[in-house]
């Protein structure tokens, strides 16, 4: 079952909906990570082996090649596009509520996803 970790740049209020919604998600705000480097946030995620997931889209796109390169995996990296404002937390919830059914084993190490901002029909078709 995929869980997941919430980047500091999204509210703590989206990892209380994703468990009400039985989403295993956890927010850097609950665990005293706020202050943390965006390296220091995937190291983490990928010692709690979670999904992390972020608005943070360039520097998590560097920093998983530079994983990769140090033959470090982490859990994979899900990305909230800007088309989704970051005050719609039940909306983003919803949308990674969704991600996670139909990625029910997670991500490959290294993955970069972006989370669609609106479902599409095709999304919803088996890999």
């Amino acid at each position: 079952m995929i869980t997941f970790y919430l980047d500091e740049d999204l509210s703590p209020k989206i990892a209380v909906i994703l468990r009400k919604n039985n989403i295993e998600a956890l927010s850097a705000h609950e665990v005293g990570m706020v202050a943390a480097s965006d390296r220091e946030q995937l190291e983490f995620a990928a010692r709690e082996q979670r999904c992390l997931i972020t608005r943070n889209r360039n520097d998590f796109i560097r920093l998983t090649q530079q994983f990769l390169n140090d033959q470090r995996p982490h859990r994979g990296v899900l990305i909230v596009p800007y088309s989704l404002p970051g005050d719609q937390f039940a909306r983003i919830a919803r949308q990674v509520k969704i991600y996670a059914a139909h990625h029910p084993s997670g991500l490959d190490p290294y993955q970069v996803d972006f989370l669609p901002s609106h479902i599409k029909p095709e999304f919803f078709q088996p890999r």
